[in-house]
C-alpha cells in the first residue's frame, strides 16, 4: 500500500510527537534592552551641563596637554624656548621699521614703542589661539579618534598654550615698558582682568574656528589672510584715535572701528600699561564692549561646538 503525505493547510503548525509547537517568543525591542541595561549610544553627544562636568574632569589634562604642546613646539630650535619672546618682538621691530619709521604714524603717539609692542603682543595671543583652533580637530585625527573625551578640550588647551605663551611675552614687554620710562603703577592690576575677558573671547572664538576647520580643512589656509586684514583694522600699529579725529569718517565706520574686538583688548591692555595712554583715548564703555564681547564668544562658541560633538573624528 502507497501512504499518501498530506501537506498541512497554511498556516497551521507543524504537528511533532509532543503536539503542536509554541509560537516562537517576539525579539526583544534593542532600545528597551539597552535601556534596561544601562547602555547608551557610542559617541552620542551629551548634554550641556553633562558636558561641562565632563571637561571639568578633564581639568587636569587640559592644562597638562597645553604644557606639552608649548614645550614641545620650540624643542628642535637651538635657542629653545626663548623663541617664544623672540617672534613677537621682531614682529614689532619690523612693524615700527615699516609704519613707526617709514610712514612715521609714531608721531601721532607718545610711547610709541610700548604702544606697538602691547597691539603686537596681544593681537598675537588672538591671532594665533584662532589659527590653533582652526586646526584643533583636524589637526588631532588620531588622538580624536582613538580616545572617548569631550572634543572642546582641545581647542581650549590650544588656547590655553597661547595664553602661557603670552605670559612669557609680558615679561619682555615690562622689561620694555621700564626702560622706555613708563613707571609701574596700580592700573597694572587691571592686565589680569583684560587678559580674562580676552582668553574667554579667544577660546570661544577658538571654538568656532574648531568646528568650521573640522568640516573644511581648507579653512586654515585662508585664515591668515582674514586674521592679517583684522589686524592692520585693529590699531595695532597705529592710533584709532588719532585716526578719528583727524578724518571725518562715516558714524557707521567709526563705531567698527570702535567696537572691533581686537581693538577693545588692546586698548584696555595699553590703558593699564601705558601711562600716555589716557582714559579719554578708550571708546565710551570700553569695558562694557570687553565683556560683552567675551560672552558672546566664548558662551555662543561653547554652545556651537557642543551641538556637533558627535560628528567630529567621522567621515
Amino acid at each position: 500500500m502507497s501512504q499518501v503525505l498530506e501537506t498541512p493547510p497554511h498556516g497551521t503548525p507543524p504537528v511533532g510527537p509532543a503536539g503542536p509547537a509554541a509560537p516562537a517568543a517576539p525579539a526583544p525591542d534593542p532600545a528597551e534592552l539597552a535601556a534596561r541595561h544601562g547602555l547608551t549610544v557610542s559617541g552620542a553627544r551629551p548634554s550641556l551641563p553633562a558636558y561641562v562636568r565632563q571637561l571639568w574632569q578633564r581639568r587636569h589634562f587640559i592644562t597638562a596637554f597645553a604644557t606639552a604642546k608649548l614645550t614641545a613646539q620650540y624643542s628642535q630650535a637651538k635657542l629653545g624656548q626663548l623663541w617664544q619672546v623672540m617672534t613677537p618682538l621682531l614682529n614689532a621691530a619690523v612693524y615700527y621699521f615699516i609704519f613707526g619709521v617709514l610712514m612715521d604714524t609714531k608721531r601721532d603717539v607718545d610711547d610709541y614703542v610700548p604702544f606697538l609692542v602691547t597691539g603686537v603682543f596681544i593681537f598675537t595671543f588672538t591671532q594665533q589661539s584662532v589659527m590653533a583652533g582652526t586646526r584643533a580637530i583636524s589637526g588631532s585625527l588620531g588622538l580624536v579618534r582613538a580616545l572617548h573625551f569631550p572634543r572642546a578640550s582641545l581647542p581650549i588647551s590650544y588656547c590655553l598654550q597661547q595664553l602661557q605663551q603670552l605670559l612669557f611675552s609680558m615679561c619682555a614687554l615690562l622689561v620694555i615698558l621700564l626702560c622706555f620710562g613708563v613707571p609701574p603703577t596700580a592700573s597694572w592690576l587691571l592686565v589680569i582682568p583684560a587678559l580674562a575677558l580676552q582668553f574667554t573671547f579667544n577660546t570661544g572664538l577658538a571654538l568656532v574656528m574648531a568646528r568650521l576647520g573640522s568640516k573644511t580643512p581648507d579653512i586654515a589656509q585662508l585664515m591668515p589672510f582674514v586674521l592679517r586684514t583684522w589686524m592692520y583694522v585693529s590699531g595695532v600699529m597705529w592710533s584709532i584715535d588719532a585716526v578719528l579725529k583727524d578724518q571725518r569718517l562715516p558714524h557707521a565706520v567709526q563705531v567698527l572701528l570702535e567696537s572691533n574686538p581686537a581693538a577693545v583688548y588692546i586698548d584696555l591692555m595699553r590703558f593699564a600699561l601705558i601711562d600716555s595712554f589716557q582714559r579719554d583715548q578708550l571708546p565710551q564703555h570700553v569695558w562694557a564692549w570687553a565683556l560683552g564681547w567675551a560672552l558672546l564668544a566664548g558662551v555662543g562658541g561653547f554652545i556651537y561646538f557642543w551641538k556637533a560633538e558627535e560628528t567630529y573624528g567621522r567621515g
